[in-house]
């Protein structure tokens, strides 16, 4: 398969002095779903603002390694730029803006589109996707629900016409309906629009059963990765992130908070 992305050994500093990201590697190719996989303080949305650019927000940057997407190098390009190549992240936290509608809202993200006509074909699109939203389009979208704002942020980065998405925790703070219904709608997006995807959950389970290939993250490095069959089979994936024993019993993450990695997840 054709790379779409590649991160190389990038190390990512904040504030000249903090370490986060200590040498990490991915690749997305055209037309997958990549999940990233870790727990909180691994460096998995850090990953993400690296390679959209919003690092430099925060005052963070990219101090080693290089990130190319269709083979140009972007790692020093700005926020703005990297959106008009086709990369667009959805934020974690359902990021909308409060006091417009949600048909302004959808305008906005498709700011960098070029036509009138071209803005309306793409919000029927994303109005097919998300039938919820067109019954809201007049609302604000500080008035909506949880579960309508996230399908909000998704159907606005699609407004942008991307050609790689990159999702952070979309099912944080949603019930588990409006979860298997959003998720259902990513599929579709990366299947109907050929849109690849670049998703960062903590619910191993529901991103194992959408991706085709994860990584493994911990403490700023990539400890594992393999095709999502590979993982669901390995042993330390199944007891860490699926809650599995080796005989199939779930199992607390009160229960492994001491555990010892095994020594293939060293690095």
């Amino acid at each position: 398969m054709e790379p779409l992305l590649v991160v190389n050994n990038i190390e990512v500093i904040y504030h000249n002095v903090v370490l986060v990201l200590k040498g990490m590697s991915l690749q997305v190719n055209k037309g997958q779903i990549v999940t990233v996989l870790g727990n909180n303080g691994a460096g998995k949305t850090t990953t993400l603002k690296a390679i959209s650019g919003l690092l430099k927000s925060e005052d963070g940057e990219v101090t080693d390694g290089s990130i190319h997407f269709q083979g140009e190098r972007i790692d020093r390009k700005y926020p703005e730029e990297i959106v008009r190549m086709g990369i667009f992240q959805v934020m974690e936290g359902r990021r909308v803006f409060e006091d417009l509608t949600v048909d302004e809202n959808l305008m906005a993200g498709g700011h960098t589109n070029k036509g009138r006509g071209l803005m309306k074909t793409h919000m029927a699109m994303v109005y097919d996707y998300f039938p919820r939203l067109r019954a809201r389009k007049n609302v604000l979208a500080g008035y909506i629900s949880g579960g309508e704002q996230q399908m909000l942020v998704i159907g606005r980065g699609l407004m942008s016409t991307p050609i790689l998405m990159l999702l952070d925790e979309p099912s944080m703070g949603l019930s588990p309906l409006l979860v298997s219904e959003i998720f259902r709608i990513i599929q579709q997006i990366n299947k109907e629009e050929g849109v690849s995807i670049l998703l960062v959950e903590q619910n191993a389970r529901l991103a194992l059963s959408i991706a085709t290939h994860g990584y493994v993250m911990e403490n700023g490095r990539i400890v594992l990765d393999d095709s999502v069959e590979k993982l669901k089979e390995n042993a330390d994936v199944r007891e860490f992130y699926l809650g599995l024993t080796e005989v199939g019993k779930k199992k607390s993450y009160r229960d492994v908070k001491h555990y010892k990695r095994r020594k293939r997840w060293l690095t």
